[in-house]
């Protein structure tokens, strides 16, 4: 079963803006815009921005949405770092048990929430979106793989005992970002993946290419759409990475360049089950209409519904 969620970044609600841009939404008002636009779920956006424990519960409850992940980025570049972060994860799964009744009587048929973990690059990366793919002393060296490998597993087995599997999100702007960072990153682990279209696409890779190669470990789904010319543009100009959500890099699916047909196709064919999380990244514009994200999301959804999912 595909399960279909939207996430607080389709709205301008993320890591980079919520508590510091005093344009992003109230959570109450993009709550009901997910469920008023038929999603079965939500990802849960910086701790705390949905609400937390009994709070968050009733919220998700009284609009029968479910929790399906949350976003986890990890400094892997210093391992003294890690302790402090074990116990940040453990916080994000004390909200994952909060809200695990939030489905409103659905909790069984739908999947368990997804901790979803990601580097969380440097600022020599952040300079260079998209640039690893044909540049590699972009990365890590062996033994900074070495160091990533050591530090991914004590953050899998943590989940793992919380009674939570995690996928690894490769991400622009960071250490497993193009596909050779991500087929190193399958080497070294057992961890599962989220395939994110856009990512991927501004990571240098080929999204319908990854359902074939990846299958097996792909046990999570972040579809976006993205425009092409304006990802070339922002990795021509080795524009930081704030540029993507600033020129709106990511658009309604079916009005970028990712074939997004052939990517569910794939997924079909090798009989993916989970989440999947419809994502728009933005970054809040005042001129833009008070109702805007929420027409593009509920576009998103019937996109969606029309191919039968």
């Amino acid at each position: 079963m595909i399960a279909v969620a939207n996430a607080p970044c389709s709205y301008g609600a993320f890591e980079i803006t919520v508590g510091i841009d005093p344009n992003v939404p109230d959570s109450l008002p993009l709550l009901d815009d997910v469920a008023r636009a038929g999603y079965a779920g939500i990802d849960l956006g910086p701790v705390g921005y949905l609400g937390t424990g009994d709070e968050l519960r009733a919220r998700l409850q009284e609009r029968s949405l479910a929790l399906a992940g949350g976003y986890f980025a990890v400094p892997f570049s210093d391992p003294e770092a890690l302790d402090g972060e074990l116990t940040r994860l453990d916080e994000l799964l004390d909200t994952f048990d909060a809200a695990r009744d939030g489905s409103a009587g659905t909790a069984d048929t739908l999947p368990l929430p997804r901790p979803t973990v990601a580097d969380a690059g440097s600022d020599a990366r952040s300079a260079y979106p998209g640039r690893a793919v044909n540049d590699r002393s972009l990365g890590w060296d062996d033994a900074g793989w070495d160091r990533f490998a050591q530090a991914l597993a004590r953050i899998v087995a943590r989940c793992r005992e919380r009674g939570y599997e995690p996928t690894f999100h490769p991400h622009t702007a960071t250490y497993v970002e193009a596909p050779w960072e991500i087929d190193r990153l399958l080497e070294c682990s057992d961890v599962g993946v989220c395939l994110d279209t856009g990512h991927l696409l501004l990571g240098g890779g080929d999204p319908v290419t990854a359902v074939g190669a990846w299958g097996a470990r792909i046990n999570h789904l972040h579809v976006k759409d993205a425009r092409l010319e304006i990802i070339t543009a922002i990795i021509a100009e080795s524009a930081p990475v704030e540029e993507i959500w600033r020129r709106r890099a990511f658009c309604r699916l079916g009005e970028g360049d990712v074939p997004i047909d052939r990517v569910l196709d794939g997924l079909r064919e090798i009989g993916y089950s989970g989440w999947l999380v419809v994502e728009q990244d933005i970054i809040p514009d005042p001129a833009d209409p008070p109702d805007q994200a929420a027409q593009d999301q509920a576009a998103n959804r019937e996109f969606l519904a029309a191919r039968g999912i």
